[in-house]
């Protein structure tokens, strides 16, 4: 079975452990059966493969995404990456073409697509093995995948299946109702629609075509851009006669904000916090290297990062988007192909950054038009590449970099060196990169 997983944009709701660079499907907030911290990406994908070991699993994503992606799961997932955002049945479009043109997928294999940021139960992804399945066994060109409803809730698209059995067809859809008309499809059996879909890949690039009449991969690339916006229920479900929804009753939740995390957190404190014992229903995420003392506290969400602090009301955490949308701020910290970096510090005309590289991974060959740069490395051993003349390094080596000079940095071990840019114009765009020489 193919997976691909929809890897959208968070938005601010995690603020301040979310930027520009990380969002929330990223950040390693739950813990593990091995006192280990994962993102719901990695629980995501772990999940999957408990469900099927031989999943290939592809993530749609954007440029931005790219590195935190191969950061966290390496060579176990394939990227397809959109050349901008656009809706659910561009990318689904996208990530076919993809499969198929670049990966050599045969048109006859079953794929399911799904969002990889829902926080869900084992038995949530055994169900899309069973989609798969039905595919898979010809009792329908096209399988849904409707979660049996908490509530009338009116953030979500509804299904309305023909009868109440666990498989059935599917009589309508439903776009988000107000309370009282969902009250009524609950009444009738409706359920979430999950926007979980399993088809055979011949089947969605068939109907992709008819849609937006593309060549190959490369084609719809280049189209991209001037995609209309159209929804996978629209384009696709609606018109589909042999078509059929398994009821999943079970975990599902979206815990994209404070609140909501909170809720799912083991533990009242990752990182460096002390609670007294006067506090209650204080949940405190610290990534600093400093400590964070709560004392007579009562519900309240507390968060620091290189990015920021917040200390809310759990209640009044949904609200802080607007607040963040009002800040002007670098991205502080983000996770790369090579593993990661923190600005320490931002000056007129400098900037110092903790780069932290993973056994084996290297930079990217590049130069700079506009500022220095010099390492100085703490710990670990490696090699640099400075204009072609490579060094050994370990703790206490210092490397200088003048403006235009082409260099990188490969990491032998665990790699940690303070970088410190100076220049008038330090900025993330001014940056060449090059093939390594030799």
């Amino acid at each position: 079975m193919q997976i691909i997983l929809l890897s959208g944009t968070s938005g601010n709701q995690l603020w301040p452990l979310t930027n520009g660079l990380r969002s929330s499907q990223f950040i390693k907030i739950l813990k593990t059966e091995n006192d280990t911290y994962e993102s719901i990406f990695q629980r995501t994908c772990r999940q999957i493969r408990k469900a099927d070991a031989d999943a290939q699993i592809t993530v749609a994503s954007t440029k931005t995404q790219a590195s935190v992606i191969q950061n966290q799961m390496g060579t176990k997932v394939n990227i397809c990456l959109e050349p901008e955002r656009k809706s659910m049945f561009s990318v689904i479009a996208l990530a076919a073409a993809y499969l198929r043109d670049l990966q050599q997928v045969p048109d006859t294999e079953v794929v399911a697509v799904c969002p990889v940021d829902v926080y869900a139960g084992d038995e949530y992804f055994a169900a899309i093995r069973q989609m798969a399945d039905i595919v898979e066994n010809g009792r329908a060109k096209l399988a849904l995948l409707g979660v049996v409803p908490a509530d009338a809730n009116e953030k979500y698209g509804y299904i309305i299946p023909e009868t109440r059995e666990r498989i059935s067809r599917v009589r309508s859809f439903e776009e988000k109702p107000k309370a009282a008309k969902a009250e009524a499809y609950l009444k009738n059996g409706a359920l979430w629609n999950s926007g979980v879909f399993a088809f055979r890949l011949g089947y969605v690039l068939d109907k992709a075509r008819e849609w937006i009449g593309f060549t190959d991969y490369e084609d719809l690339y280049d189209r991209y851009a001037g995609l209309s916006s159209v929804s996978f229920d629209r384009a696709v479900a609606e018109k589909e006669p042999d078509m059929r929804v398994i009821r999943y009753e079970g975990l599902w939740k979206d815990i994209s904000t404070w609140q909501a995390l909170s809720a799912e957190m083991t533990e009242t404190s990752i990182g460096h916090a002390i609670c007294d014992s006067s506090c209650e229903a204080v949940h405190v995420i610290n990534e600093l290297n400093v400590p964070i003392l709560c004392m007579g506290l009562k519900n309240l969400v507390i968060s620091a990062s290189a990015e920021g602090i917040l200390v809310s009301d759990s209640g009044k955490s949904t609200e802080i988007a607007p607040f963040v949308e009002q800040m002007e701020q670098r991205v502080m910290f983000a996770e790369k192909s090579w593993g990661e970096f923190r600005v320490l510090d931002v000056g007129d005309s400098s900037m110092t950054v903790k780069a932290t590289l993973n056994p084996g991974y290297r930079m990217n060959y590049h130069s700079h038009d506009y500022r220095d740069e010099v390492w100085t490395v703490i710990s670990g051993t490696g090699r640099t590449v400075v204009d072609g003349m490579e060094e050994l390094v370990g703790p206490g080596d210092v490397i200088t970099m003048e403006a235009g000079c082409k260099h990188m940095v490969i990491a032998d071990t665990k790699l940690e060196l303070i970088e410190v840019q100076l220049g008038k114009e330090i900025d993330v765009h001014d940056k060449h990169k090059y093939e390594p020489e030799g």
